[in-house]
């Protein structure tokens, strides 16, 4: 095992402070706050990937029977800036590809922050008339728009911090989890059953999330 000092070398004083600061500058136990860190991110990725696709493929399947599978291309329907730059990126790097930018394949490469968009509240005569049918409650029921924006705003943030690497358990990972399972969920019962198959988020948080207690107050 590497020393703490070498760990530090290794990843920069700036990336591992934080875990240094949270234990007390116990240098050993700052490795294990680290390291429970990185493997509760990886925990992670199966329940946020699970949840990714289906809002995709939901939101896709939908806007698909309303208006066509090219349903992104309609005139006025994107409001969002963002995301017609990122659907411009998205056709350009799939024909710099060499392929040809097929609506599912375009869907494929839109990134997360395009899918949350669809949510916010400038979409909200369009959930009110057509996005609304992406998902429903175990009973039958569809869903406000901001039952899915409230959390999905926070797991968006979260999953971007464990992409990038970042110090996630000052977070209220407990309820970001039961978030991510309860959209899924609503968007699709067979990909929540396929997540909670090998889901191992509640087994590592059980490791030793605690230690991270005495650092900051947790995120909600």
């Amino acid at each position: 095992m590497p020393s703490p000092d070498d760990i530090e070398a290794a990843f920069s004083l700036e990336r591992f402070g934080r875990y240094v600061a949270w234990t007390g500058g116990d240098r050993r136990a700052a490795v294990e706050l680290y390291s429970l860190n990185a493997r509760i991110s990886e925990a992670l990725y199966i329940p946020v990937h699970g949840l990714e696709i289906a809002l995709r493929n939901r939101i896709h399947t939908v806007m698909t029977e309303a208006n066509g599978e090219r349903w992104f291309d309609t005139d006025g329907l994107l409001v969002a800036p963002h995301q017609k730059d990122q659907l411009t990126t998205a056709v350009v790097e799939i024909e710099e590809a060499g392929k040809e930018a097929t609506a599912g394949r375009i869907v494929a490469a839109l990134t997360f922050s395009f899918w949350t968009a669809m949510l916010s509240p400038a979409y909200e005569t369009l959930w009110r008339a057509t996005l609304n049918r992406i998902a429903e409650t175990e009973e039958g029921k569809r869903l406000p728009r901001k039952s899915f924006s409230r959390p999905l705003t926070q797991i968006r943030l979260l999953r971007n911090r464990t992409a990038h690497h970042e110090p996630i358990l000052h977070w209220n990972l407990p309820k970001h989890h039961g978030n991510i399972l309860q959209l899924t969920r609503w968007l699709s019962p067979a990909v929540h059953h396929w997540v909670a198959s090998i889901d191992r988020v509640d087994a590592v948080l059980a490791e030793g999330y605690t230690l991270a207690a005495d650092g900051e107050p947790d995120r909600d």
